[in-house]
């Protein structure tokens, strides 16, 4: 689901039994935080709940329409990459004075993989780049035009477009990492653990440049696409059907190799994971799972698993501030900091 989505209140369909609010946990890179986090805002008992204080102005929520500042650049509408003469675009958010390359994040929209747009992210894109990086948001395939694994494939060329054009940037090719909620987290995944394999790097752009990245954010994201509960969700869903042109029992090779677990290993990048325990459309063991192989694989990872808040928790205003507290000291570590200091 989109920002701009939630925002108009579009109505979410629950798909599983939400779990009582547990304390927060937090993996083996918590220690790169260097503090405390606000605290986590009061949580409600179930999604509808949250989503009706949402649309009752009981919650304060962030607006996606935002000015940009005076020391930020924005070029809309870049290419990217181009599949079957079908251009993708991206906007880039500079910081206005860059005396050396800057590292750089990319968001991935959100959409249930068959909606949203690029300016969805406009809020997270302006902050960063106020904050020093280069920022990009981009758009991509969506399911209708193109089912999987097409948007795996432009996601990826937008990593190597980044990369191969760095200099023109005035980005650091070395330090790139990936952002994304909701479809765009499961995207965002896919691009940090499966940049090795080669049947999902696609011809969107730059084939013969690395689509690895430093590492990733993930905001409600699904992970394990072959469990219960993305089987069950195939057959009443049209977005999960429409992505993988079936249901789970139709085409489970596709749904298996459109899960991103399916491709940790212990070299992948390090790991952000933001998801609320009231989450009705990407239930919360999507993000438990994935944090158990983190830590089987041994790749660093911090999980907030923030009590009482649904799927796209980050629209109100006290979650966004926390999401914010946890990106900025994340990027601030693996992006910034060269590798002699961690």
């Amino acid at each position: 689901m989109s920002l701009l989505s939630f925002i108009a209140g579009l109505a979410v369909t629950s798909v599983c039994q939400a779990d009582q609010p547990v304390p927060v946990l937090s993996g083996s890179a918590v220690s790169i935080l260097g503090g405390t986090p606000p605290a986590p805002p009061a949580g409600f008992e179930t999604s509808d709940e949250a989503f009706a204080a949402v649309r009752g102005g009981k919650v304060p929520i962030v607006s996606p329409f935002m000015p940009v500042p005076d020391d930020v650049v924005v070029k809309s509408d870049v290419e990217y990459g181009n599949s079957g003469n079908r251009p993708l675009l991206l906007d880039l958010y500079s910081p206005k004075e860059l005396s050396q390359p800057a590292p750089a994040i990319i968001f991935i929209h959100g959409g249930s993989w068959k909606g949203g747009k690029k300016e969805d992210y406009r809020i997270y894109a302006l902050h960063f780049a106020k904050m020093g990086y280069v920022v990009a948001s981009i758009q991509y395939r969506l399911s209708r035009e193109a089912p999987f694994p097409a948007a795996v494939h432009d996601v990826k060329a937008a990593v190597r477009f980044m990369r191969a054009e760095a200099a023109s940037m005035n980005v650091d090719p070395d330090r790139i990492a990936v952002a994304g909620g909701s479809a765009g987290g499961h995207l965002t995944m896919m691009i940090g653990y499966s940049s090795d394999v080669k049947e999902l790097a696609g011809n969107s752009g730059h084939e013969d440049t690395s689509s690895r990245v430093r590492c990733i954010v993930n905001l409600y994201g699904p992970t394990d696409m072959t469990t219960e509960y993305a089987r069950g969700v195939s057959e009443t869903n049209s977005a999960v059907s429409d992505f993988f042109e079936g249901t789970y029992e139709e085409q489970p090779e596709g749904y298996a190799a459109g899960s991103p677990i399916n491709y940790v290993t212990s070299d992948d990048p390090p790991t952000l994971i933001l998801h609320g325990t009231v989450d009705a459309l990407v239930p919360i063991n999507q993000a438990d799972i994935l944090a158990k192989k983190l830590t089987e694989v041994g790749v660093p990872y911090i999980y907030d698993r923030l009590p009482g808040w649904p799927h796209s928790m980050d629209v109100a205003k006290p979650v966004h501030e926390r999401v914010l507290w946890y990106m900025e000291r994340f990027f601030d570590h693996y992006l910034r900091k060269t590798d002699s200091e961690g």
